[in-house]
């Protein structure tokens, strides 16, 4: 059954019962192995991978912020809930080369769009006094979800 979830669930309406199918199982069963897993901090969350490259969305940046810690939570909180902010995370600071504290990336097909939609959110949530680099990707990493069964064993 991991190794089945290793490859994702399936697009279908009731993507638990197509994997229960798979692994001989009642989609009760599959969805009580899931929380289990979960439970046992086996599987950390689960989410989804977006080859976002194959939709055309080109320019992808990590805009990374000094925030003074007492307002991290308050900035990050605003950050997150703007359309195209795709991913907020605060991370520990690692001084005196990285001063940034919170993370957030901004898709879009060109990095025209990308800077423009920085600067609206920089203007729209009063952010133009913080320190931030905008560091764009350079490669696309293959992406994969959540290994959970050693290569050769089943």
């Amino acid at each position: 059954m991991r190794a089945l979830l290793e490859q994702g669930l399936p697009l279908t309406p009731r993507p638990w019962q197509a994997l229960a199918d798979q692994a001989g199982m009642a989609e009760e069963e599959v969805m009580a192995c899931v929380r289990r897993w979960q439970a046992d901090g086996m599987i950390k969350r689960l989410g989804l991978v977006v080859r976002h490259r194959r939709l055309g969305i080109q320019a992808n940046a990590m805009v990374v912020w000094d925030v003074p810690d007492e307002r991290v939570a308050l900035v990050g909180r605003r950050l997150a809930r703007e359309t195209a902010v795709t991913l907020c995370y605060r991370r520990p600071r690692r001084l005196p080369e990285w001063p940034y504290n919170l993370f957030c990336m901004i898709h879009g097909a060109r990095r025209e769009r990308v800077l423009g939609e920085l600067a609206a959110i920089v203007e729209r949530l009063d952010l133009g006094e913080l320190e931030h680099r905008v560091l764009f990707s350079t490669h696309a990493y293959r992406q994969c979800g959540g290994r959970y069964v050693r290569e050769g064993t089943a």
